[in-house]
């Protein structure tokens, strides 16, 4: 889905991710690497898969687009140092040429060393191109540039045609700024209730749609 806010095309992709050709920026919001790995420490039996799957996935958009940079829009990492972080600097070594930038957000906590060691660049509070300010929680923006937000992993809820209720991450576009949709598959749904002339595009497993 191609859409155009304020005179420059953003593409949005149904692996819940963005790219600016202009600025050959891909962009993903909560990665929330290490959630999986956490709750396993605290004796839940959650899968180690799903953070390989994420990775998988954004491997599969960053050979897509081949962006100069990726730009994780906050929460690339959900807690304190775990296993999880160690693959991702494995898996990392495969992207060298590309520049890897995160927003930090509110669960972006790991000692600095950690992400000059992975060859992150950390912006805080956000991030400005020519159109755009990257930012975790809209709500902390003072730019006035559009804003492009995450944080709160935005959902909508429709209706299909045998009436029956259906949930999907979404992006929100409202006049002043945006929500990108979680990225991780391993993140509840906060549903956004949009007013005109605000745009809703939901995120189905086969495809972007307009609502």
């Amino acid at each position: 889905m191609k859409i155009e806010i304020r005179g420059e095309e953003i593409i949005l992709d149904k692996e819940r991710a963005i790219f600016l050709p202009n600025e050959k920026l891909l962009a993903i919001s909560d990665l929330h690497l290490g959630k999986a790995a956490h709750f396993r420490k605290a004796g839940l039996a959650v899968p180690n898969s799903i953070s390989q799957s994420d990775l998988s996935r954004l491997s599969v958009l960053l050979h897509q687009y081949q962006p100069t940079t990726l730009l994780i829009n906050g929460d690339m990492f959900h807690s304190d140092y775990n296993t999880e972080i160690d693959e991702f600097a494995k898996w990392r070594q495969e992207f060298n040429d590309i520049e890897f930038i995160l927003v930090k957000g509110n669960h972006d906590r790991q000692k600095k060393e950690i992400y000059e060691n992975l060859a992150i660049e950390i912006y805080e509070p956000n991030y400005e191109t020519n159109n755009f300010c990257f930012i975790h929680d809209v709500a902390h923006c003072k730019s006035e540039l559009y804003a492009i937000s995450g944080h709160i992993h935005p959902g909508i809820s429709i209706y299909n045609k045998a009436k029956q209720r259906l949930k999907f991450p979404c992006f929100y576009f409202g006049e002043d700024y945006s929500i990108l949709p979680a990225f991780s598959a391993f993140t509840g749904l906060q549903l956004v209730k949009p007013k005109m002339p605000d745009q809703v595009f939901a995120i189905t497993p086969s495809k972007v749609i307009k609502l």
